[in-house]
């Protein structure tokens, strides 16, 4: 069984529950996750089943879509509602201070990744660091938003929104920083994931869903292929002629008007040989020459 299921994770399950309950709902040892969510969100969690555990390192840097809750005010150990509150505010913000807010965040920015995190230390997560009373230096990270809007304030303290961001982004992180700029304090109150692109919540399925197709024999009917997982990779189709080779893995040598166009040099592709998905390679050029390398042969 290969192929990528479009989970629904409800609140309070960690990504590695979820990998597990389908272990064992499917019998397959071969499960991964393609990026945490945190126990206390819900929403997509792509999950790779089989030989498609193989391409989690492409979905891994897909851009993700959440929707957020941002409570002002307080401060917590953990940026989120779970934490210790650490310090409290009772300064007063105005709704056009909170736009302007939200706006200074839109585009290219940097961000201190927070102690509770899956990040590592010299080998060991940060959370466990934090848990044991210990905080490190860390080093701030580029991430990219591409857009956040503002669905509803309620009584100016409590801000539902929207963001489409890169991978990394920490959306705990982002309500803190932004309580800051409003000279207060903010965490996050609230968080779905609506998108792990190309997987949307509108076709995500319950871990029981998966249990009733699994025992009514129509799994099929829910497991997304593997290239359809990769669907923002450009692809190239070859004749049959040449599935041996891609089959094996050979470089295959090309010439320049076998490449179409819009295809760049060194980008990652999906490869088909006679409509069958072969895997994932990419066009290199060595010594003036036109070669196509596969990455991963996943037949």
């Amino acid at each position: 069984m290969n192929g990528i299921l479009n989970i629904f994770k409800p609140k309070g399950l960690s990504s590695h529950d979820i990998v597990r309950e389908v272990r064992k709902i499917l019998g397959i040892r071969k499960v991964g996750h393609t990026g945490t969510l945190d126990p206390n969100a819900s929403g997509v969690l792509p999950i790779c089943i089989g030989k498609a555990t193989r391409i989690s390192e492409y979905l891994l840097n897909s851009d993700k879509v959440y929707v957020g809750e941002l409570t002002l005010g307080y401060k917590t150990d953990t940026q989120d509602e779970d934490g210790i509150v650490l310090k409290q505010s009772n300064k007063i913000v105005t709704e056009s201070e909170i736009i302007k807010a939200f706006d200074c965040f839109k585009g290219e920015i940097y961000q201190l990744p927070p102690m509770y995190s899956a990040l590592k230390h010299k080998g060991k997560k940060l959370y466990e660091l934090a848990r044991e009373g210990i905080e490190v230096e860390r080093e701030k990270r580029k991430v990219h938003i591409y857009d956040i809007s503002i669905l509803n304030i309620v009584d100016n303290n409590k801000i539902l929104f929207r963001v489409r961001c890169s991978r990394g982004t920490y959306i705990r992180t982002l309500c803190d920083d932004i309580g800051q700029l409003l000279g207060t304090y903010g965490y996050m109150s609230y968080l779905i994931r609506e998108e792990v692109y190309p997987f949307n919540i509108k076709e995500s399925v319950s871990l029981d869903s998966i249990y009733d197709k699994y025992n009514d024999k129509k799994i099929e009917d829910i497991l997304i292929p593997m290239d359809k997982g990769l669907k923002d990779f450009k692809h190239l189709n070859f004749p049959s002629f040449f599935w041996k080779k891609l089959s094996n893995g050979e470089k295959l040598e090309l010439k320049q008007d076998d490449i179409p166009k819009g295809i760049e040099l060194d980008e990652f592709l999906r490869i088909y040989c006679d409509n069958t998905f072969i895997g994932v390679g990419k066009v290199i050029n060595r010594n003036e020459k036109y070669i196509l390398k596969m990455d991963k042969v996943l037949l």
